[in-house]
């Protein structure tokens, strides 16, 4: 779908008039693209007090080969990063005149205890933002609330949800924030989610939190050693990934990501949409499976299908929906959306666990919506479903940590598809200008996004949700 407006306002002429009348202004998002490098420029490094996480920072520094500027907030930065024989400088503010020059801005406050000691935060970031570049990354490193050991430490931490996202809305120009808490322990865990923080891959992602958590295993696809050593640039290679609903739109947009990434992809889609599902599994040489999955026969005829085999990552994508107001919705349209949207997943997940059909150390991705958050007029038994999705995710995340299984879900918001296309066209303007990118997401952004969560450098984030929203102002 063409976004017009946007257009619009980055050509040369429609620039000067949105400068002209004050007309906002959304920034064309840079996104990955496998010919352009995916990391580079200069990222500024802060630090509060007794920052625990500046040896992993270092580590990812030297892995993606940018190079550092220190704040003067992160004094053992410089040290840290000569052992390291890291390229490092220290930080000096641009002239407000002068072009920006930074591609991304990260902070480590997971050493703050307690209020007093926020200070730091102002310092690094009043300095630092504007000398961050156009659809620059800021990132803020803490540790979850939920584990401090103080109430004055765990109300410190908390703290950091609102500068992040308050961050993610003054930024503009398409910059992104996001807040990662780690875990005491799980250092070693944070590469993945920081190269996908940091990269053009989370282009629609803004004002996010993540915990990565240390508890649970990284478990091979055989279940009984560590996870392999991968390859940052194809890291799903070896893995079969199962996405429903892969057929055209965002479905065939995750099954090209993962794909790409080296997966083998089955797609499965309802018999009437076989022809276009064989030809995108044909494109990316994976294979297609034609069901109904609110069959009541389906979950057993997908487990069988997969037997031989098995899967490692399951991607339930498929869903519908037949919006009305409630007190004019029939009994079937409530049925039909619920059973499709939600209850197909508890079965299929149900019959693909209890075969062994996913295996130890697999992912599981649900897709929800900011529906299923906020709620949406006209959708109670769209939101019903996608909020019952979150809840799937929350419960089950803890039964299946002894095999080493996450389930996570993403939360999309406004994703131009064909079915936003259909939309009026006030509400459809409404639905791409309210968020901080001010503009809809693609495809892709939810794709890019799953494909993460996907990654065996995720083992540490389970039962969560992700929005991919451009940081939607409804349901923040």
């Amino acid at each position: 779908m063409n976004d017009s407006y946007l257009n619009f306002v980055n050509s040369p002429f429609g620039a000067r008039l949105a400068r002209s009348f004050g007309l906002p202004k959304p920034e064309v998002l840079r996104r990955y693209r496998a010919d352009e490098p995916e990391f580079g420029g200069l990222v500024a490094i802060g630090a509060g007090r007794e920052p625990h996480l500046l040896d992993p920072l270092a580590d990812l520094v030297a892995s993606i080969g940018v190079t550092s500027v220190a704040h003067e907030s992160a004094g053992l930065w410089m040290p840290l990063a000569h052992r390291h024989g890291l390229m490092t400088g220290r930080f000096e503010p641009a002239d407000s005149g002068s072009p920006a020059r930074l591609a991304a801005l990260i902070f480590d406050a997971s050493g703050i205890e307690d209020s007093s000691q926020l200070g730091p935060l102002h310092a690094f970031f009043h300095d630092t933002l504007r000398s961050l570049g156009q659809c620059g990354r800021i990132v803020v490193l803490g540790r979850p609330p939920e584990g401090c050991a103080s109430p004055r430490q765990w109300t410190a931490q908390r703290a950091l949800e609102g500068l992040t996202r308050s961050l993610g809305k003054e930024a503009r120009r398409g910059i992104t924030a996001n807040l990662v808490y780690v875990e005491q322990g799980a250092e070693h865990r944070v590469e993945a989610t920081l190269r996908f923080f940091l990269s053009p891959r989370s282009a629609y992602v803004s004002g996010q939190v993540v915990r990565i958590a240390a508890s649970g295993s990284d478990i091979a696809t055989d279940g009984n050693s560590p996870v392999p050593p991968f390859d940052w640039k194809q890291p799903l290679a070896g893995r079969r990934a199962v996405v429903t609903g892969a057929a055209r739109g965002i479905g065939a947009s995750i099954a090209n990501v993962l794909a790409a990434e080296g997966a083998h992809v089955i797609g499965i889609d309802i018999p009437s949409a076989r022809d276009a599902l064989e030809a995108t599994m044909r494109q990316l040489n994976g294979t297609s499976l034609a069901f109904d999955i609110a069959a009541p026969e389906a979950p057993a005829q997908i487990a069988a299908a997969l037997d031989d085999q098995g899967v490692d990552i399951v991607v339930h994508n498929a869903g519908i929906t037949k919006d009305k107001t409630i007190a004019k919705m029939t009994g079937a349209i409530w049925q039909s959306v619920i059973d499709i949207n939600l209850s197909a997943q508890e079965r299929i997940d149900d019959a693909l666990l209890a075969a062994g059909i996913l295996r130890d150390g697999g992912r599981i991705i649900g897709v929800s919506s900011i529906s299923g958050i906020a709620g949406n007029l006209g959708q109670t038994n769209y939101a019903t479903s996608k909020a019952g999705v979150i809840g799937r995710v929350q419960s089950m995340a803890p039964l299946l940590r002894a095999r080493g299984i996450t389930i996570n879900a993403v939360a999309p918001g406004f994703i131009e598809t064909q079915m936003t296309a259909r939309m009026p066209l006030t509400i459809r303007e409404a639905g791409r200008r309210m968020n901080s990118l001010a503009q809809g997401g693609l495809p892709v952004d939810v794709a890019q996004t799953i494909a993460w969560l996907a990654h065996p450098g995720s083992a540490g984030i389970s039962g969560q949700v992700v929005r991919v929203c451009g940081q939607s102002l409804i349901g923040a």
